[in-house]
């Protein structure tokens, strides 16, 4: 009897244990799905938990960057296609009532000329051809004026620019080394606000990656760079810095919420800055028929993607890793 009434007992622990561990299962699972963070969307997902592997994009493109560049050294002799305002040559400026076929043009000179450097583009207002512009590079004045005189009624309108190679690399020159200043005044204010040496090398690098990438895109299009091409270029730097300044600062500078929630803080107003620039720039140069104008316009819009690119991916995966490393969430 003794025996069966404490058999009967440790059965009723037992029934009870079971129980209890029961009930404290769907608890404990409870906690552990909260804990997980939920996404609003797979992007979003992707963005922050993949973010090592996305930085793996705008390093790659950079790195094509230098190889088409460097293609373009090897063919041509320079890492960019100058125009006539930048190595020296002859501009013909023909105004002219009559449609010339610019391309029918530019095939017949080079022909004439296998060895020059020949560029022709129409002269236009809202779309109606109001004349045609020759540039050439490696053929004397009067050669140009004869041989397209062939083709073309020049008239007595016409005017002829000459610049002098020597005179065109001088000023390719001096926006180089405007350039290059640009950077390093550039560096020296970013590495004095953030004091701080990889925030500041996150920001300089984007600028460069900025550059260099648009540089090789302008040059797999062909587009012949001038005066205007290297005003585009600095005003580029100032567009890659103002992104990048923005959200480091938001980032480095700020510590409420969490490293992400200052990110999307900081892409809310850049993206916003971003996407305007690119619509106006886009309506300038649909509307414009100034060949200048569309280089400029031109250039921008491609430094414009490409900065969104390097800003909210590369400089973004660069402050997550330091700041990470840091001991920061």
């Amino acid at each position: 009897m003794g025996k069966s009434r404490k058999d009967r007992r440790v059965k009723r622990l037992d029934s009870r244990k079971e129980k209890i561990e029961t009930k404290e299962e769907p608890v404990v699972q409870i906690q552990k799905n909260s804990n997980e963070k939920s996404y609003s969307n797979v992007f979003q997902k992707i963005y922050e938990t993949k973010y090592k592997q996305l930085a793996i994009i705008p390093f790659a493109l950079l790195l094509i960057a230098f190889v088409v560049i460097g293609m373009n050294v090897v063919n041509t002799g320079d890492f960019m296609n100058k125009a006539v305002s930048l190595k020296g040559g002859v501009t013909l400026t023909i105004p002219s009532d009559v449609y010339v076929d610019t391309n029918e043009l530019d095939s017949f000179l080079t022909s004439q000329y296998p060895d020059a450097d020949v560029i022709v583009r129409e002269l236009s207002d809202f779309g109606t051809q109001i004349g045609i512009i020759v540039e050439a590079s490696d053929i004397s004045e009067d050669e140009l004026i004869a041989v397209t005189g062939q083709k073309v009624s020049l008239g007595d309108d016409y005017s002829v620019e000459t610049l002098g190679p020597s005179l065109g690399a001088s000023f390719f020159k001096q926006t180089m080394i405007a350039i290059i200043l640009a950077f390093i005044f550039m560096g020296l204010v970013v590495f004095g606000y953030f004091r701080t040496f990889v925030p500041s090398l996150a920001v300089i690098l984007a600028a460069f990656s900025d550059i260099v990438i648009t540089l090789a895109i302008v040059d797999l299009m062909g587009m012949r760079i001038g005066a205007a091409g290297i005003a585009a270029f600095l005003m580029l730097i100032g567009y890659s810095v103002d992104t990048d300044i923005l959200l480091s600062t938001r980032v480095i500078k700020r510590q409420e919420g969490t490293i992400m929630q200052r990110v999307y803080s900081a892409m809310r107003t850049g993206l916003t800055m971003n996407l305007t620039t690119i619509a106006a720039v886009t309506v300038g140069l649909l509307v414009s028929d100034s060949a200048i104008i569309s280089q400029i316009m031109t250039i921008i819009l491609i430094g414009l993607i490409v900065d969104i690119i390097n800003t909210w991916i590369q400089n973004v995966f660069i402050l997550r890793y330091y700041l990470e490393k840091k001991g920061q969430k």
